[in-house]
């Protein structure tokens, strides 16, 4: 590819994978496709089939401006290119409904997205809502996006899972277990590794000097360890180390009041423990334009926050906002990651 450099007008080249079929994956798409915010920030990929692509344009209404070339060529390219798979047809899976079939559609799209960024072929990857029943009936190992990356691509290094909201971001220490496993999970390392890992995401989203807040596991943040010892034997001791470290981290802060004093303005994330206790605030404060950013990887992968949303499939009616912005934050990611500088804090 053309080096970032060469040029203050690099547009990064974004892989598009589509999701399930049988959700709003479909329009999504091509919405996207038809953005000009899109356009005039990055240029498009997709990964997909052409006729399920055609069957969401349809559906909102629109006539893509869209090239088909194979994986190898992809090339320069002054409007959206298609990498056109051919791998299902509309009549195969019917909408709203979690089958194998769009299962395989959406595995084997976010598979080849996924390669091409590996290889260096696109500078970033969004993916379009799967469904993960779907998934599983198609990839019976599937656990989440995070394991099945660290699997197809063969890492080492885990794969973490953040939040973004305007100017919020949320990463976790634990993800997809049981909530009575929490506790036993965590450790001084492990919170350290997520803060560590937390504040070079920002960097790369072009945010210098990140501010991050932790958040305490027990009510009160465990008050003195009336209510639990976790914050005095583990979440404190990790935020004194990272703080040793240099990088700038307060905590641990009650779960109920953190994201409060987050919106506040002056930290960019809060550094929760378990899935729920940042989902929620952040799927309240802004369901419609929130992002999946999975980081660890040398590339940034994105998707909108929200599901498949099988119970408005196919009306024409979803929101492509959250899937425009989890584009946009890729393509800044991409672009920021190569710049000699970090753009100040905002």
């Amino acid at each position: 590819m053309t080096s970032k450099l060469e040029t203050k007008t690099y547009r990064p080249l974004i892989a598009l994978a589509m999701g399930d079929p049988a959700g709003i994956s479909s329009e999504l798409t091509a919405r996207v496709v038809a953005s000009r915010r899109i356009a005039s920030a990055t240029r498009l990929v997709v990964v997909g089939d052409r006729r399920i692509l055609e069957q969401g344009a349809r559906g909102v209404g629109l006539t893509l401006d869209i090239e088909t070339r194979s994986a190898d060529e992809i090339g320069p390219a002054n409007r959206p290119v298609l990498i056109d798979l051919g791998n299902l047809d509309p009549k195969e899976v019917p909408i709203g409904e979690a089958t194998a079939a769009g299962g395989r559609f959406a595995v084997e799209n976010f598979k080849t997205a996924l390669t091409l960024a590996n290889l260096g072929r696109v500078d970033g990857v969004c993916y379009m809502p799967f469904n993960k029943k779907a998934m599983r009936l198609a990839h019976p190992g599937y656990d989440d996006e995070s394991r099945f990356i660290a699997e197809h691509l063969r890492l080492t290094d885990r794969v973490r899972e953040f939040n973004v909201l305007d100017t919020i971001w949320n990463a976790r220490v634990t993800s997809h277990i049981p909530l009575k496993a929490v506790a036993a999970t965590l450790t001084v390392d492990s919170i350290r590794a997520e803060i560590a890992l937390t504040a070079e995401c920002l960097k790369r989203s072009g945010i210098s000097g990140p501010r991050i807040l932790v958040a305490a596991l027990n009510p009160h943040a465990g008050d003195g360890g009336s209510f639990g010892m976790e914050e005095i034997d583990i979440i404190g001791p990790a935020v004194a180390a990272a703080a040793a470290e240099g990088f700038d981290v307060s905590g641990p802060h009650p779960a109920d009041t953190v994201f409060v004093t987050a919106l506040k303005g002056r930290y960019h994330a809060v550094l929760t423990l378990y899935h729920d206790q940042g989902q929620i605030a952040m799927k309240l404060i802004g369901f419609e334009r929130g992002v999946t950013m999975l980081g660890g990887l040398h590339f940034p992968v994105c998707t909108p926050a929200h599901g498949t949303a099988y119970d408005i499939a196919g009306q024409g009616i979803a929101n492509s906002l959250a899937s425009e912005e989890a584009v946009l934050l890729a393509a800044k990611m991409t672009a920021v990651a190569d710049k000699e500088s970090i753009a100040p804090a905002r």
